[in-house]
């Protein structure tokens, strides 16, 4: 006789959204979760950054008042409150995943749980036992193998940086990925002067790169160094070599190394389980089964998706087919396709799908077409004629199916929703140019960048 049906390492999105479906569903479930509950994502990532943006985006409003007629005194900020807000945000969120998992009678482990074998599980000092073992331990950033790395105190990660007791002077982001531009933004918003180091040709490159490269030159006054090949970092000095092999060296009081994240292999005996991985992730089959009976693996140790948001979708995904295995046969699976992207800032970046680089490299045929968003009357409204937004749609040649469609401006996250639902449901570009979109909103170029696909 096992102790529990499904026990859950790691209290995640993944990990969490698992648990509670699988506790409302009346399963005896324990959830193993040394961190608290939430994983990076809430306690570390998104949340506090969101949090911290939603403050940076009022007090530029705020300096921007005048130009909509609206007179008064020049707005500061105050580091302290933002910070307050950001961790009261964090706190509520965590006990509301608390609330409902307790709802739902799963017994949470405030301990690592170590894989023994399938169905075998070390926690809380004891050898448990499941009918299913859901593996959910994370990823950790990425740290390189350069001079000047380890112990410096002028070096941190975006946790880090959330938490620092003020902004720094000058601060340096090494990496132009989704963290830290969000980061750069997000401190350059606040008057701190930003530089990037980005070793590509361009920004962001899960990102159409046509659209990269608009939202970069829209990120001012962020400085980019694009090309820039890594030497050593001398405590607060970066020296580095431009495109041009030229020897350069940047100061900053901090830096944020932005090189990206990995599945996490250590704490959770994954090295005696008999898992099938690589260095990518756990393989897990688009049911988020592994090549143990009985053992499955969500979020980003999969490697497959590292965002909360497909995380939590992979949660949901293996506990229904743990609850009713037929339901794969009703499609009850991970599409992995249709998982979209969100760049907090300002602007936002958001999209889903193939990118032309990625039909190019991979030899799809396809057309696109890239519709600005001042083609929104709610854009011009807001925004003015000078600001920075576009759409930009990809489809198959022949079809019109709806394959890619990536956008930056205000509001992109929100928007990015329905964008998940055209790939879904194979729409295609004359469907699109044949909705009746509300007037005004920013949803209008999203139809303006179909209907300039013709059949």
């Amino acid at each position: 006789m096992v102790d529990h049906d499904v026990i859950v390492l790691g209290g995640g999105p993944g990990g969490h959204s698992a648990a509670q479906r699988l506790g409302q569903a009346g399963l005896d479930v324990l959830l193993a979760e040394p961190d608290g509950l939430g994983g990076a994502s809430w306690n570390t990532g998104c949340v506090p950054t969101v949090s911290l943006w939603h403050g940076a985006k009022a007090y530029r409003l705020a300096g921007q008042a005048r130009d909509q007629g609206i007179n008064g005194h020049q707005p500061s900020f105050d580091w302290s409150t933002l910070q307050a807000r950001k961790d009261q945000a964090v706190r509520t969120l965590a006990s509301g995943v608390a609330a409902t998992l307790k709802r739902f009678a799963v017994e949470v482990v405030p301990e690592a749980g170590q894989l023994v074998a399938p169905g075998v599980v070390e926690v809380g000092g004891r050898r448990r036992t499941a009918r299913h073992v859901i593996v959910a331990p994370g990823a950790v950033p990425v740290r390189p193998p350069l001079d000047g790395v380890a112990d410096n105190p002028h070096i941190v990660d975006p946790a880090a940086l959330l938490r620092a007791p003020r902004p720094p002077a000058r601060l340096a982001v090494i990496g132009g990925g989704l963290i830290g531009l969000e980061l750069a933004g997000l401190f350059a918003a606040l008057e701190v002067e930003v530089t990037v180091l980005e070793t590509l040709a361009e920004v962001a490159p899960f990102m159409d790169q046509s659209l990269a490269k608009q939202l970069r030159q829209a990120m001012r006054p962020v400085r980019f160094k694009l090309n820039s090949r890594l030497r050593q970092i001398d405590q607060g000095t970066i020296h580095y070599t431009t495109a041009d092999g030229r020897p350069e060296s940047l100061t900053a009081d901090l830096i944020l190394l932005d090189l990206g994240r990995q599945p996490r292999f250590e704490g959770w005996g994954a090295e005696r389980s008999g898992l099938d991985i690589t260095p990518g992730g756990v393989v897990v089959d688009d049911g988020l089964r592994t090549n143990l009976p009985g053992v499955w693996a969500v979020g980003d140790v999969t490697g497959r998706s590292l965002f909360a948001h497909s995380a939590k979708r992979m949660g949901e995904v293996a506990a229904a087919l743990i609850t009713d295995p037929g339901l794969a046969r009703r499609g009850e699976l991970m599409r992995w396709d249709a998982i979209p992207y969100i760049l907090h800032g300002l602007p936002e970046a958001a999209g889903v799908g193939w990118t032309e680089q990625d039909c190019r490299r991979e030899g799809r045929e396809v057309v696109t077409a890239t519709a600005p968003l001042v083609l929104s009357s709610r854009f011009v409204i807001e925004q003015g004629l000078s600001a920075g937004g576009a759409v930009k749609v990809v489809a198959e040649r022949d079809s019109r199916i709806i394959r890619g469609v990536h956008l930056f401006g205000p509001q992109a996250g929100e928007l990015v929703w329905g964008l998940v639902a055209l790939l879904e449901l194979e729409a295609t570009t004359t469907d699109v140019g044949q909705l009746v979109f509300p007037q005004p909103t920013l949803s209008e170029g999203i139809r303006e960048a179909c209907r300039a696909i013709r059949d």
